[in-house]
């Protein structure tokens, strides 16, 4: 079950998977099914994309213990993008939402109604490129208000390019997302959920990580976001996920861009990543590129390693 409004990788050998159709032949969809993974200190970060989900991230583990909680086709390691519609009105982000991994309709089904055009995955590292289907379908509406879109399946693309360490940081997942916006649509304000992980409960201690002073505080529940990293991690620290873009904050953002969510009746928090885009005059179509890092391990793992992320792109 996908929450609120924002919203919100496995081969031994490598795999490419990729089409060439004509014009008049549909295209042939790549599986899905999808490991890489990589040595993170005395354990090993494992990503698991699958079929189910068109390519998205069902699974990551660290440590004997798994991070995600892949429910339906919302709560997972993915990404999704949502825009106004000219003749709307107020902005809702469930209403005209293009998601990775599929649409509200498929709950906790075996297919998703987004659709994997690409897939290559090779030891550390994995690729996707994913048509995206709306959150919702023509006629649903979310907490009241309609959806925008007539069709199911979007013509809005998502690329992803995840790695499992970067540079000395084994703990450290880098992860470069690109939403293709199409020609033909109009749209003011876009924002791009660039990176959301829904986690199990367990991980119910929300800290800030404060790139000035490379400390880590105590943060409340919210929900919303505010300005600096989050990270997420169990009751005895041993477990943690943060997340940290170079990207951030968005013109007119400063204060927003990082997100926490705890849904208790749901038993599922979530972190995201968020970036907004507007213009009066329309927003342009084409490619809009963000660049992530997820770190994995200990709580002071994580520490360590965004303090290592901010020495590189915030300090110098």
């Amino acid at each position: 079950m996908k929450l609120l409004m924002i919203r919100s990788l496995v081969i031994g050998a490598a795999f490419v998977a990729g089409w060439v159709a004509s014009a008049d032949e549909p295209r042939p969809v790549p599986s899905g099914n999808a490991t890489i993974r990589g040595k993170a200190g005395s354990s090993e970060i494992v990503i698991t994309a699958t079929d189910r989900l068109a390519g998205a991230i069902h699974s990551l583990t660290w440590g004997d213990k798994e991070f995600m909680d892949s429910h339906d086709h919302g709560r997972q390691l993915q990404s999704a993008a949502s825009f106004d519609c000219a003749a709307a009105g107020e902005f809702w982000a469930e209403c005209y939402n293009p998601t990775e991994a599929g649409s509200r309709a498929d709950g906790t089904g075996d297919k998703s109604s987004s659709i994997l055009r690409k897939l290559q995955a090779e030891g550390a590292e994995l690729k996707t490129t994913t048509q995206m289907a709306f959150w919702l379908a023509p006629g649903e509406k979310s907490f009241g208000r309609p959806a925008l879109n007539d069709e199911v399946l979007s013509d809005h693309l998502v690329s992803k390019r995840v790695r499992i360490g970067y540079k000395e940081l084994a703990n450290v997942i880098e992860y470069e997302v690109t939403f293709t916006v199409p020609n033909g649509e109009r749209h003011t304000y876009a924002q791009f959920e660039a990176l959301t992980g829904y986690m199990p409960p367990e991980f119910g201690r929300f800290w800030t990580f404060r790139p000035d002073t490379g400390k880590l505080e105590e943060l409340d529940d919210g929900p919303g976001e505010q300005a600096f990293p989050v990270v997420f991690a169990t009751e005895g620290k041993t477990h943690a996920m943060g997340v940290f873009s170079p990207d951030q904050p968005s013109p007119g953002h400063e204060k927003a861009g990082y997100g926490r969510f705890r849904f208790k009746a749901e038993k599922v928090v979530k972190w995201n990543c968020v970036f907004r885009v507007r213009n009066d005059k329309g927003i342009a179509a084409g490619e809009y590129r963000f660049r992530t890092f997820v770190a994995v391990g200990t709580l002071e793992d994580v520490r360590q390693s965004l303090a290592a992320l901010a020495e590189e792109f915030v300090r110098r």
